[in-house]
C-alpha cells in the first residue's frame, strides 16, 4: 500500500523530509523541499540507488552532493557565471537556482502510488538572476521500484520564457571497474579538457569522468552494475543531452538527463520557449532493478 508520511531532518537547511514508500515492493524516497526539492535517497529493499554525501546536505553554503538535484533555469555552467539578455546581464551560477532554493509543498495523496507535489514560484532573488515570472511544479510518485518526476513549467509574465531543465542523479556504484552506461553516441564534448572528442567508453576507475553525449541518439539509458543489477532512466523527449559523470574516488556515477547543452541561456542552443501564459509538462522516470 503507497503512503506519504513526514519526518524532521533535525538540521534548519533541510527542515522537514517527505517518505514516499510502496510497502509491496519495499521501495522508500525521501525528499527535503526546504532543501531545493532534492530526492535525498531511493532505496528498493536492502539497496541504495542513490549516493548522498550527508555533509553537504546539511551546509546550506554548499551545493548537495548527492540525491537528485533539479537544474534549473538552466543545468550546465554559463560562460563567467553570467547570461546575457538584450543589452542586459544577469548572474547564474552552475546548474541555476532551483537547487538552492526552498520549494512550497502543494500537496500529496495516494492511490497506486505515493505522490508529493512541489513548487517553485519567481521572486525577488530568482528575477535578479533571470528575468521572468515562473512557476515550476515537480509531481514526485514512487510506484513500485519506479520513481516518476512531472514537470510542469507556466509562463506568469507577459513575454516569451526561455528554459532549460535537467536532473542530476547521483547513482550509488561500489563497483565502478564493472559499470557501463547504453548509449548510441559517437562523439562527446568532455567537460574536463573542454573539447569535443570521439566517444569511445567509459572508465570509471582512473580519472574524472565528464562527457557530454551529443549524439546519444535516445531518450533513455541505463546503468548496468556487478551482479546483473541495472538502474534505468528514461524521459520525455525534450532531455535530448545526456551528461555522465563520475570522480575516481568517489562511488557514484551520475547519468543525467538535460533538455539542452551547458551555456544556453547565452547561446540560445535548445532552449524551450513557453508563451505567455502557457505551460509545458516533461518528465523522468528512474526504475532500479
Amino acid at each position: 500500500m503507497p503512503r506519504v508520511t513526514t519526518r524532521e531532518s533535525g538540521n534548519s537547511a533541510v527542515g522537514t523530509v517527505y517518505v514516499l514508500e510502496d510497502e509491496r515492493a519495499q521501495s522508500r524516497v525521501e525528499l527535503a523541499p526546504a532543501r531545493g526539492a532534492i530526492v535525498t535517497s531511493m532505496r528498493v529493499g536492502a539497496r541504495d540507488v542513490l549516493y548522498l554525501d550527508e555533509s553537504t546536505l546539511f551546509d546550506p553554503s554548499k551545493n548537495v552532493r548527492g540525491g537528485i538535484p533539479v537544474l534549473f533555469p538552466a543545468p550546465g555552467k554559463t560562460a563567467n557565471d553570467e547570461w546575457q539578455d538584450g543589452y542586459v546581464r544577469y548572474p547564474l551560477k552552475q546548474h541555476g537556482f532551483a537547487r538552492n532554493l526552498p520549494w512550497k509543498v502543494i500537496g500529496t495523496s495516494t492511490g497506486s502510488a505515493a505522490n508529493v507535489v512541489l513548487e517553485l514560484a519567481s521572486n525577488l532573488h530568482t528575477l535578479a538572476q533571470y528575468p521572468w515570472d515562473f512557476r515550476l511544479r515537480l509531481a514526485f510518485s514512487l510506484s513500485g521500484s519506479s520513481l516518476r518526476v512531472t514537470s510542469d513549467v507556466f509562463n506568469d509574465s507577459e513575454r516569451e520564457l526561455r528554459f532549460g531543465l535537467g536532473f542530476h542523479p547521483y547513482f550509488a556504484v561500489t563497483d565502478k571497474a564493472h559499470a557501463t552506461v547504453d548509449t548510441c553516441a559517437t562523439k562527446a564534448f568532455d567537460n574536463v579538457t573542454k573539447r569535443v572528442i570521439p566517444f569511445t567508453g567509459f572508465d570509471f576507475t582512473t580519472k574524472e569522468v565528464d562527457l557530454h553525449l551529443i549524439d546519444h541518439g535516445s531518450t533513455a539509458s541505463a546503468l548496468h552494475l556487478d551482479g546483473g543489477k541495472r538502474i534505468e532512466v528514461a524521459a520525455s523527449h525534450e532531455f535530448t543531452r545526456w551528461v555522465v559523470w563520475s570522480l575516481p574516488e568517489k562511488p557514484f556515477v551520475c547519468v543525467e538527463p538535460w533538455t539542452c547543452p551547458g551555456n544556453a541561456m547565452n547561446t540560445g542552443e535548445q532552449l524551450l520557449r513557453l508563451a505567455p501564459g502557457a505551460f509545458r509538462e516533461s518528465w523522468i522516470e528512474i526504475r532500479a532493478l
